[in-house]
């Protein structure tokens, strides 16, 4: 059974950094591509950030470039995302998933076995 545990999460004020980290057990983590969404209060899930299987590429929606950086370390079983210059828009539940990258793109898993339960970013003015 796959498992991935966000932490780091937490609350701060607008302008601080805060670096997220996801754990996974119970696959093999780098035969993955692994994201990283968020969803704010009253929001549907949105796209943040992506990498590929060997952290080659990596993807990240317009709204966070410059400001956010996805790595993972395949010998701790780890995806992290590094957010920088913090701003209120950015509260939301952020979680963490196994994916695929096609051509260029990444694609979420189908269902919920391969997401995490989310970590809380509270960024205040």
């Amino acid at each position: 059974q796959v498992l991935l545990v966000e932490s780091g999460g937490g609350l701060v004020q607008a302008g601080a950094s805060l670096m997220l980290s996801c754990t996974v057990s119970g696959h093999t983590f780098s035969t993955y591509a692994m994201g990283w969404y968020r969803q704010a209060p009253g929001k549907g899930r949105e796209f943040v950030a992506a990498i590929s299987r060997n952290g080659e590429d990596t993807y990240y929606t317009d709204s966070v470039k410059g400001r956010v950086t996805i790595s993972r370390d395949n010998a701790k079983n780890t995806v992290y995302l590094q957010m920088n210059s913090l701003e209120p828009e950015d509260t939301a539940i952020y979680y963490c998933n196994a994916g695929s990258v096609i051509r260029g793109r990444y694609y979420p898993p189908i269902g919920n076995d391969y997401w995490g339960q989310g970590t809380q970013v509270t960024v205040s003015s």
